[in-house]
């Protein structure tokens, strides 16, 4: 199906430029809903468009249309090492492209759901947590002196290791996609590495649930002695997050639009709150 052609004859330092590139624009679209989806999708759009240019061709469109519904996904991750992710699903749409049975295409998400979280710890640690108060805290101290370098040394401190994190990242990801794609052809190994991605992904949702969803209840009965969340505690810590992640997971599948869960949040989280049944 796909224009092998147009693939192969794009150089590999091109196409890494463009990750590159394009990994720096991933928050330009950032929502609430998806978080950086748009970005990526945007950091794959010449990849795919080389896969499929033959947009007269039904099959073809079919297949890129499907391509753009499958990077609209949910994706958040640092930047910087965003571009081994664009790297790798890249090699791996290209590798779908050319043969479509040699790859679960669910695989391709999969993957990206897997590494989103140990990169993002790896990235905002290194990034934001060392480079920039290493970058800031010298150009602080060099500029209550009265020198120029505080502002310069700040900036550069900052933007080399991005910039060589980034390229690397996109080479890595890229070239060593490539490897990895080869070795999963032989046996049931996709089938394996699908099932980990899948466990991985949902440690990684599960943890975002316990973590950003700050709901508890205040109840208790028996002038105070008796504390509703303490024995929903014992029972299951996050007991309260996790039915509420339920509830919207169950909206979502109704098809109730993201609008109205809003509402539902906002209008709910108020109401009960009021009433002194969630804090």
């Amino acid at each position: 199906m796909a224009d092998n052609t147009a693939i192969e004859s794009t150089s590999k330092t091109k196409k890494l430029w463009q990750f590159f590139w394009r990994s720096w624009a991933i928050q330009d679209s950032w929502n609430y809903e998806r978080q950086m989806n748009m970005g990526f999708l945007y950091g794959l759009v010449p990849t795919l468009d080389r896969c499929y240019p033959d947009e007269s061709d039904p099959k073809q469109l079919e297949a890129k249309k499907e391509a753009y519904r499958r990077h609209m996904a949910f994706y958040n991750c640092t930047p910087q090492t965003s571009a081994f992710v664009l790297g790798l699903s890249a090699s791996m749409e290209e590798q779908y492209a050319r043969d479509r049975a040699s790859i679960n295409p669910d695989a391709i998400n999969a993957m990206k759901t897997s590494l989103m979280g140990p990169l993002s710890g790896i990235g905002d640690s290194f990034f934001q947590g060392t480079i920039r108060v290493i970058a800031f805290g010298l150009g602080v101290s060099l500029a209550q002196q009265g020198s120029i370098l505080g502002p310069v040394l700040a900036m550069a401190i900052s933007i080399i290791p991005s910039v060589l994190v980034t390229w690397f990242a996109a080479k890595l990801g890229y070239e060593g996609g490539n490897n990895f794609l080869q070795k999963l052809q032989s046996g049931n190994m996709m089938d394996r590495i699908m099932y980990v991605c899948g466990i991985v992904g949902l440690m990684a949702v599960g943890g975002m649930i316990a973590t950003l969803i700050g709901a508890t209840t205040p109840a208790t009965f028996s002038d105070g002695t008796l504390v509703i969340q303490d024995i929903l505690d014992s029972i299951m810590p996050q007991m309260i997050p996790l039915a509420l992640t339920g509830i919207m997971y169950a909206l979502i599948k109704k098809g109730v639009k993201t609008g109205w869960l809003l509402v539902i949040c906002i209008a709910g989280g108020i109401v009960l709150n009021v009433l002194g049944i969630l804090a």
